[in-house]
C-alpha cells in the first residue's frame, strides 16, 4: 500500500533524519520524495510503499505526528488513495 506523507514547519536541522528514521525502523520504502524551504518554512511531501510495514497505520500516524509534536512540525501520513479522493476536483 502507498501513503503520503506531508511535514510543514520552520526549517531546522534534522528534520529529514527525524522522519526517514521512523520509516527505516518500519520498513517503509520511500518511493519518490520533494522538499523545499520557502523563506524559513520548510515542505516535504513523500509517497512511501508501506507495504512491509509491520505497524498498524494507525500507529504509524500517531508515532508521526509525536515526532512532529517533538520538533515542531506537522507530519502527517494518510493512504495514498484517501489523499487522491480529498485533492479530485
Amino acid at each position: 500500500m502507498r501513503a503520503v506523507i506531508t511535514v510543514i514547519g520552520k526549517d531546522k536541522i534534522g528534520i529529514i533524519a527525524g522522519v526517514t528514521t521512523i520509516l527505516a525502523d518500519n520498513q517503509i520504502n520511500i518511493l519518490d520524495i520533494s522538499q523545499t524551504i520557502l523563506q524559513d518554512f520548510f515542505t516535504m511531501v513523500m509517497i512511501v510503499d508501506t507495504e512491509k510495514c509491520q505497524m498498524k497505520f494507525e500507529d504509524l500516524q500517531n508515532r508521526l505526528r509525536a515526532k512532529g509534536e517533538e520538533i515542531g512540525l506537522s507530519i502527517r501520513i494518510q493512504h495514498e488513495d484517501i489523499f487522491n479522493s480529498m485533492h479530485n476536483i
